[in-house]
């Protein structure tokens, strides 16, 4: 699996997956444990009592769409020193395991037809980490991610993230790419971009009030039925 300028140049459309919270469900607490460290950083290292380091934590995420977003802009935080401290502290491998139903889901959509690629707001080692304890990073042709080594940073929902994913999986057009997310933020400006874009609403979660884009599935088995056309006749 690449990491950028992996695919070859073709005319196949290009299908995004987001990893979080989409690849495996969210009742695998993921989120929670993820949350947890957050707010944790946000204490140590602005020294913030609980309830300011929780409403700072919010406001970032909301502005951004990354906590990481908001540290990096007004306190002068080393994104990669984050990472280590949240994403890659996280204990996935007692997690995570092996998803036959998600493997055949992916190897039933017919790549003569469309790419698969994936498009993350995480940083390389923990979006990897995922898909190989997923046993699916084979599936993929590459991966768009946030990279924090580079300053601004740039993640999701803005258009500059999803520029960069269609330069980097040499989508043929914006009208060309089809993408799944859990966010419904991320879903809207993907879809106002253009691209053919699912929202996914796991049943624990409730029914946003608006919808985010064209389509919205309760789980990924569902794309089978809203999107046959990507999928092998058989």
């Amino acid at each position: 699996m690449s990491t950028s300028n992996g695919a070859a140049m073709d005319t196949r459309p290009v299908f995004f997956f987001d990893i979080d919270n989409c690849l495996y469900s969210k009742e695998c607490n993921i989120h929670d444990e993820m949350q947890k460290l957050i707010h944790k950083f946000f204490m140590e290292h602005l020294s913030l009592n609980p309830e300011d380091a929780h409403m700072l934590h919010m406001k970032y995420y909301k502005e951004y769409g990354l906590a990481i977003e908001g540290l990096t802009r007004h306190h002068k935080i080393d994104p990669l020193e984050f990472n280590r401290k949240v994403d890659d502290a996280l204990p996935l491998d007692r997690i995570l395991k092996p998803d036959p139903e998600l493997r055949k889901l992916l190897e039933d959509i017919d790549q003569s037809k469309v790419r698969l690629w994936l498009l993350t707001n995480a940083y390389i080692t923990h979006a990897t980490r995922v898909v190989k304890l997923l046993q699916i990073d084979d599936l993929f042709e590459g991966i768009t991610y946030c990279d924090y080594a580079k300053l601004p940073l740039i993640c999701k929902p803005t258009q500059t993230m999803y520029e960069k994913a269609e330069a980097e999986a040499k989508a043929p057009s914006t009208e060309t790419c089809y993408f799944v997310d859990d966010s419904h933020l991320n879903c809207k400006h993907a879809a106002e971009r253009g691209w053919t874009t699912v929202h996914l609403v796991e049943p624990v979660t409730p029914l946003p009030s608006t919808p985010a884009s064209q389509y919205m599935v309760r789980n990924l088995k569902e794309l089978r039925t809203i999107l046959p056309h990507l999928f092998k006749s058989n």
